[in-house]
């Protein structure tokens, strides 16, 4: 899962971005609208969590932006100080999934989000599955034939993006934008390791489900007893 965090106060936005990625998140952090529009024109996200009082505009004129683009499907949330019934239903009614009024908890934030991302939708329905192997996106957990495999966060959205195109080629630079924030670096052999990682897992728990790599393309998971590592 990534997340666009949008939060001008720099000491809560490192705070809410440390928690999440504890919590399996990806978090691409800025502070302004226009930062917000540069990063949804660059990257995909699962969730945008905004705060309303930005430095260069209303946040409620983006939320309206984005609710407007036909083919952009994003929840949000928005987190902010404005506490008043009528900031409320202003944010709502533009189109903001949840409003969470500051100061609130980490934990409370979190789980509005998993709430969030559990309810259906084109992109999320839940479980993923190919052959023996599933996975639960709202509790980030993968499974082989129903015992469990412990997944970090990479590993988990590496097991995501994969089940999401089961059948069908990954390209490696759409996996790294989805695997990492832009202010994390990305060592050369990183997708790689990634991949060997949950090969092994999932090899570990007798999984008949293999990643297949093309070369200087992607990654490919498939039911098809043809495909070879």
């Amino acid at each position: 899962m990534k997340a666009l965090l949008i939060e001008d106060n720099p000491e809560l936005r490192g705070m809410i971005a440390a928690h999440l990625a504890t919590r399996g998140l990806a978090v691409d952090a800025f502070a302004t609208g226009e930062e917000a529009r540069a990063a949804l024109a660059l990257s995909t996200y699962d969730i945008l969590l905004l705060d309303l009082g930005l430095p260069d505009g209303d946040g409620l004129e983006l939320i309206t932006e984005i609710t407007s683009r036909p083919n952009l499907h994003l929840p949000i949330i928005v987190i902010t100080a404005r506490d008043a019934l009528s900031s409320r239903l202003d944010g709502l009614n533009a189109g903001a999934d949840d409003y969470l009024v500051k100061p609130f908890d980490l934990l409370e934030l979190h789980a509005r989000i998993q709430a969030i991302l559990r309810r259906p939708s084109e992109r999320q329905s839940g479980i993923l599955a190919c052959g023996d192997v599933t996975f639960d996106m709202g509790e980030r957990d993968g499974f082989v034939g129903g015992r469990a495999m412990r997944l970090p966060r990479r590993e988990a959205a590496m097991m995501e993006e994969l089940l999401r195109a089961a059948g069908r080629t990954v390209i490696r630079d759409v996996l790294e934008e989805r695997l990492y924030a832009f202010n994390e670096p990305v060592t050369p052999n990183a997708i790689e390791a990634v991949v060997s990682r949950l090969r092994k897992k999932m090899e570990l728990l007798g999984s008949t489900i293999r990643i297949e790599t093309k070369r200087g393309i992607g990654y490919r998971i498939s039911d098809d007893p043809g495909v070879t590592p």
